[in-house]
């Protein structure tokens, strides 16, 4: 079986490549769990000093995997389980010490896009292409987006891009906020490894207090936005109506 998570660590970055080309990243419970381990090992190796989060093949992340949503959504107790392990990422990226940076191309669609939020820093490919799906198929955006999006957007951007769900490019990621710099789609990796080599030579405990402090002001209540989301979550996922919208796409 093809591992869902590729783990490479060069000059003290470690990049963590999402493995489902076929299904262009779509996430589900194997690479979730798989992620969740990544970034624990990275954070805790006192040999990483940054990470690089990225996807094979054309895309980073095209968000849950509709394909396996019946599955995940089958017994309220597994579909909280499964909820919890799409927060449980945001968590290790946005609470851990260890700076994030994404290499983004492709598509970055619900959770994908969310991942992408989350990270310290973003490098968006020209190519790069992001929605919010969730709320027609009667979900709810997960990944703390409906606290830390209204910080970089506004509120009603965030309402915008949320309920109509439209579909826009990295261009408008930048003027946006999100993306922290768009290139070439040869070069997203590469630009984002310099950005993450260059953190991971300064001194680790100022990185680390930097995060940290920033957090405490921005992200304050990130672990209250996630039990939120995750209500709300549930909710749409146990929901027949979603289960039909999901099974006529």
């Amino acid at each position: 079986m093809t591992d869902t998570v590729i783990v490479a660590v060069q000059n003290a970055v470690c990049t963590l490549t999402l493995n489902r080309p076929e299904r262009l990243n779509a996430l589900n419970a194997e690479m979730l769990a798989a992620l969740r381990a990544a970034l624990d090992d990275a954070i805790e190796d006192p040999r990483i000093g940054a990470i690089v989060l990225t996807g094979a093949g054309t895309s980073f992340c095209s968000g849950d995997d509709l394909k396996e949503f019946n599955e995940q959504s089958k017994d309220p107790d597994e579909a909280l389980a499964f909820i919890e392990s799409i927060q449980d990422i945001t968590r290790r990226i946005v609470l851990g010490e260890k700076v994030v940076i994404g290499a983004i191309h492709g598509w970055a669609v619900g959770g994908g896009l969310e991942w992408a939020i989350n990270c310290d820093l973003a490098v968006f490919a020209e190519n790069t292409r992001c929605f919010f799906p969730e709320l027609k198929w009667g979900m709810f955006p997960t990944g703390g987006v409906t606290s830390l999006l209204p910080r970089m957007v506004g509120l009603v951007k965030t309402k915008e891009l949320m309920l109509l769900g439209e579909t826009f490019d990295a261009e408008a990621a930048a003027k946006m906020g999100l993306a922290w710099k768009v290139v070439a789609a040869d070069s997203v990796y590469a630009t984002a490894h310099d950005a993450a080599a260059h953190i991971a030579a300064l001194p680790r405990a100022a990185v680390r207090d930097l995060k940290r402090v920033l957090n405490e002001v921005n992200a304050a209540e990130l672990e209250k936005v996630l039990a939120l989301e995750t209500e709300a979550t549930l909710r749409g996922f146990v929901d027949p109506e979603t289960k039909e919208r999901v099974n006529q796409f």
